[in-house]
Formats: structure tokens, sequence, C-alpha cells
């Protein structure tokens, strides 16, 4: 016997990393109303059927019929889901009794009724049936329309025993071949797992923020001047003085030109400095978000997707340095706008990746500094700031001497007066013009933003709306497993009649992510399989990688060992909490892998942590591969003969049975 080892099995107190769970909140798919009607409740469990998650689908299909909903349809999916996944041996006595139960309804079917045929093929499979025979039992499943068709093909696999084993086994596996793609799988698989996009946000826009001196300095200032101009105006014109009059309305034409222009000047060059400041490299590094937190992840997200949007030709050192600015003024608006929201920052990913892919846009197009050509003053504004300049002065000039001449005291201080108020008072003008300014503009940018965000987010959603269903998520797992336990046969040269059971534990491997729909059991990206094949000369063990986004698996170990070598089989922990199956061998250290993770984060108001835990084990085959392996640690070799005997008479009396209704 090989030696066991527990290479890429969690062991011990090992954590198994998975990424925060996803659940599709806004999806009613595997969600009943308050009063169900019988229809619903069938519904619903035929979801769950295409989910593997049999337990529930026949107690779901049982509480139907026993409101009276027994169709035909309604039958054959009750044998279905009772045998999926199971031997005839391994039915209890009650569920043989329901079995003959729906049996004796044959002799009054329709036999036009296409779910009446089908029921009429898969009571004739329980049957022994010889080599000449097996043909005609395959071509009558084949004459079925393809839902009765594929159900067969896709439940019982396991069923059968004897001649006919071997040639439903291979047309399984070449059904879970050619769908393992289907649907463009590969192209959508990914989306499962992608969680719901946050829909976009930007800032609000400050309002206008002048300060309380400016607006006293403003009004005070040009109060005064206006009254110290007034009072240089009116000896000017009783004395009948045209030179120093005009010389007075020139350097007023002048004053106003110039505030004009030192208006727009002086918003330029503010303007240009925000500008700047936000693409400017940092001078320190800052300090990292506390570990585990929304900016922590934001910071994460932002590293990662400048890191893989390099532009073309670009070295990515010299991306990086001359992005830092950019990089944390970009990571500060994102954090500020969802921060309190409680939105997971997987939600905003998409946000992330535009805003990085329009930086490195403009990198390309070379329009990350377009603004200092935008900004720069223009002609005009230099014409009107330095020539109003020039005419107050020469206008100033002109009529100070004439004006100081007439009213020497009166005339000097009025002029002084007027300089020293019109100076603090254009300075806070400029910054309440600039103020105002800057909100129009903020108004145009946050608009021009928000319409580019929201069209890249509906571009998102679009890539999105063709995220697949949990029944397709299922189907694709379950071709994988028949495939994969065909390769293990294939690997040790095993018909499938060699091999009297083959069962599967599934876990999460780590550092996958996950998801789910409400009231649905978790789906993974990437799996970890211990895969058993029961044979008459003992377990064949093969514990494999499988990612799931790509179906490809790997080979991780292999075991051959006896029945009598397997001491113990169990399963630690709680369902809600943690839970770990657990394999000992009397002559190895025990095996163990992590079935279930903490899950209270993800539970909604309408869910059990409890019933979630149920469905996800029941869709992962635990149930079944615990009732095999712990046949086989509690009999040893014993169990096959043991598991035949108990149940060959009941089968005798069933086959009798059914062999008197369908003749």
């Amino acid at each position: 016997m090989t030696a066991p080892t527990t290479a890429n099995i969690a062991q011990g107190d090992a954590r198994v990393g998975i990424q925060a769970g996803v659940v599709h909140g806004n999806i009613n798919f595997y969600r009943l109303p308050a009063n169900p009607s019988p229809e619903e409740q069938f519904t619903l469990a035929l979801k769950y059927l295409e989910a593997r998650v049999r337990e529930q689908a026949r107690t779901l299909i049982e509480k139907a019929v026993a409101a009276g909903y027994a169709t035909t349809e309604v039958q054959f999916y009750r044998v279905i889901a009772l045998l999926s996944g199971r031997t005839l041996r391994q039915l209890e006595p009650e569920e043989l009794d329901r079995l003959l139960s729906i049996c004796a309804s044959l002799p009054h079917l329709d036999e036009h009724d296409q779910w009446a045929a089908g029921l009429k093929v898969v009571v004739r499979l329980l049957t022994p049936v010889s080599d000449a025979e097996k043909d005609l039992r395959v071509k009558e499943i084949d004459a079925l329309s393809r839902p009765q068709r594929d159900a067969i093909y896709g439940h019982l696999e396991a069923l059968l025993e004897g001649a006919i084993q071997d040639e439903m086994w291979r047309r399984s596996v070449a059904l879970a071949e050619s769908r393992r793609a289907d649907n463009d799988r590969f192209d959508r698989v990914w989306k499962f797992f992608h969680p719901v996009p946050a829909q976009p946000r930007t800032l609000p826009v400050q309002p206008p923020a002048v300060p309380l001196r400016d607006r006293l300095r403003a009004a005070v200032g040009a109060t005064v001047f206006a009254l110290a101009v007034a009072k240089l105006i009116v000896p000017v014109v009783t004395g009948g003085m045209v030179r120093p009059l005009l010389g007075l309305l020139a350097g007023l034409i002048g004053l106003a030109a110039f505030c004009v222009a030192g208006a727009d000047r002086h918003y330029r060059a503010k303007r240009l400095r925000e500008k700047e400041a936000r693409i400017r490299p940092p001078r320190q590094r800052r300090s990292e978000a506390p570990a585990g937190g929304f900016a922590r992840k934001v910071d994460r997200l932002f590293d990662r997707y400048f890191r893989r949007y390099v532009p073309s030709g670009t070295d990515r050192g010299y991306w990086l340095e001359q992005t830092a600015g950019i990089r944390r003024h970009l990571r500060d608006e994102v954090v500020e706008l969802y921060r309190e929201q409680r939105i997971d920052a997987e939600r905003i990913a998409w946000l992330v990746r535009y805003l990085v892919g329009d930086v490195r846009g403009q990198w390309e197009r070379d329009t990350l500094t377009v603004h200092r050509q935008q900004l720069r003053n223009p002609g005009r504004t230099n014409s009107f700031y330095f020539g109003g300049l020039s005419l107050l002065a020469a206008g100033t000039l002109w009529a100070a001497p004439a004006i100081v001449a007439r009213a020497p005291l009166s005339g000097s201080c009025w002029l002084l007066l007027a300089v020293i108020s019109v100076v603090p008072a254009s300075r806070s003008l400029f910054r309440i013009a600039a103020e105002r300014r800057r909100v129009a503009d903020d108004h145009v940018e946050r608009d021009t933003k928000s319409a580019a965000r929201w069209e890249a987010y509906h571009r998102w959603c679009d890539k999105l709306s063709d995220k697949p269903s949990d029944t397709e998520m299922a189907a694709w797992l379950e071709c994988d497993r028949k495939v994969l336990v065909n390769q293990a046969m294939q690997q040790y040269r095993l018909h499938p009649s060699d091999v009297i059971a083959h069962a599967f534990i599934e876990a999460p491997a780590p550092a996958c992510k996950k998801a789910r729909y409400p009231q649905g059991p978790w789906r993974y990206s990437r799996y970890q399989l211990l895969l058993f094949l029961l044979t008459d000369d003992g377990v064949r063990q093969i514990n494999i990688a499988l990612d799931f986004e790509t179906a490809a698996s790997r080979l991780t170990q292999r075991l051959n060992y006896r029945f009598d070598a397997v001491a113990a089989v169990r399963i630690d922990g709680v369902a809600t909490q943690q839970q770990t199956f657990e394999l000992t061998l009397f002559n190895g250290e025990p095996m163990s892998m992590r079935v279930s993770e903490p899950d209270n984060e993800t539970i909604q108001h309408d869910e059990s942590a409890s019933k979630i835990a149920e469905l996800s084990l029941d869709a992962a085959g635990l149930s079944h591969t615990l009732h095999v392996l712990e046949g086989v640690a509690a009999e040893g070799k014993e169990w096959v003969k043991h598991r035949r005997r108990r149940a060959d008479e009941r089968l005798t009396h069933l086959a009798s049975a059914i062999h008197g209704l369908i003749e």
C-alpha cells in the first residue's frame, strides 16, 4: 500500500483562505413565495435537482405530491430525484416502498405522454438486464425526448449494474464531455463570482468658500474707493479742469481692465496649482491604511491595476513613479465616495479599472498635462492686464498734480486713501471671482465625469448581463466530475462495472472566489477534490486540484489501500462554523480537509446559516460519500458483501413487482 501523505490538503489548524463571498441578492431563483402552491414547490425542486442539491429536491417533490400534485412529469422527476447519484442498494426500505407505489401507477399511464414514456424507461432500467437486452434499453433511452434522455444520462449513471453499466457510463461521459463548455462557459463562468457593481458616484461640488474677511475687505475697500474717487472728481469738475478729469476717467478705465484681467489671471494660476497638485508625486510616503479595512482594499485595487495597465512602450517603474500623485488623488476620491456606504471593495473594482484605464489613455494621447495649455494666460488677458495697469498709472500721474495743486491737503489724502483701499479690495475681489468661477467649472467637470462613469458602468453591466445561472454552474461542475472520474478509471485501467461505487469529497481551494444565489449552495472558482473509487480490491483515492473557471485539473496525489486499512471516517465541527472531513488509516496520519467555512456575514434576513451549510454540503455530495466510507470503515471488505446481501432480497422483490407491471 502506498504510504499516505497529505499534499494539497488543509491539515490541523491550517486555514483555507477564501475571498469574501458574493451573494447575488437581487435574484429570486431559489426563493418561494409566502404560501407556495404545489406547482411552485415542484418548480423549485427541479431547480435544486439541476443544481445537484438532491435532498432538498426530494423533500420539495414529496411535499408537492402530498398536496395532490402528481402529474406524470412530477412522478418522472420524483423517481429521478430518488435515484439520483445513488445505487438501488443505497435506498432505504421506505424509499423502495415509494418506488413501488410509483411503479404501481404505470399500467394507467398514457402511452403518448412523453413523461410517462420516460418513466417507463426508467422503471425498466431497475430490472436486471442481460447482454442481449443492453442495446434495446439504450435504444429506448435514445428514443426519448431530450429532457427525459438528459435526466437519465445525467442522474442515473451510478444506478445500474451489470451489462448495461459500461454502456450507460460511456454515453454519460460522452454527454458530459460534449457539454462541458456549453453556453460559452469559459467566457462567462467568471461573471458568476463577480459581485453586482456599485453605481458610480462623483464628489459633490464644494459651495463657494469665501472667508468673511474677504467679503468685508471687498465691500469696505470698494466703498472707500468710490468715496475717494467721488471726492477727487468733485473739485475737478467744479474747477472746470478737463485734463485732470480725463486722467481720472482713463485711470478708472485702466483699473477696470486691470481688475477683469487680473481676476482671470488669478483664477488661472490658482486652478493650475490645484491641477498640478493632483499629478505631482507625493513628497513622502503615506502611512498604510489599517489591514482588512476598506481603504486598504482600495489601495490594493489601484496598485493592482496601475501595475497591470501600463501604457505601451513605457517602463512600468517609470509609469508608477510618474503617476504616483494621480494614483493617490484618485484613491482618496474613491475612498471618500464609498467609505461610509458599507460597499465591498470588489463592487467598485470596475470603477478603479475605468479610472486607471482613463489615466493610461490620457498618457498615451499625451493629454495628462493638457490643463497647462488650457490654463495658460491668453494674449487678450495679458493685454488687458498690462495695458490696464499702464493706463491706470498714466491717468493717475496725469490727474494727480492738478488735484494736489488745487487742494493740497484734502487732495493728497483722498488720493492716498484711494490707493490704500483699492489694493486689498482688488485682491479680495480676485479671490471672490475665482471661487465663483471655480464652482461653475467644477460643475462642468463633475457632469463630464459623471456621464463618463455612468457610461462605463453601463458597459460593465452589459458585460455581466449574461452571468451564468446556478443550474448552469452545477451542470458544468457535474460534467467536470464525470470527466475526472472517467480519467481516474482510465489511469487505473478500470471499467465502470469494476467500480462498486465512486464518491467525492469536495472543498474550496485556498484563496478561491465563491458566490451563491440566495437560498442556494456555494459555488467556488477552484476546488480541492478527493475522489474515492471502491473496487473489489480496495480503495483508490485520487486528490485533484480543479480550476473551475478554466476546467483545468491537476492530480496532486494517488493512494491505494485495502478496505480493512480504513480505521475511521468522521466529520468534525458545526456546519455553520467550520467542518472538517477526516479519514484515518491504521498505519498513517489522519488526512483532513475543511469542507465548510464560517458563513454568518453573508446570510440574508430570510436565510438560515445552517440551511445554507446543509444545501452546500448536499450539493457537494458529502452525505453519499460519508455513507460509503463509513460503511467501509465499519466493516472493511465485508462491507461489499454485506451491502449486496442486505439489499438483494428487497431488490429481487422490487424487480419481480416491476416485471409484473411492465410486461
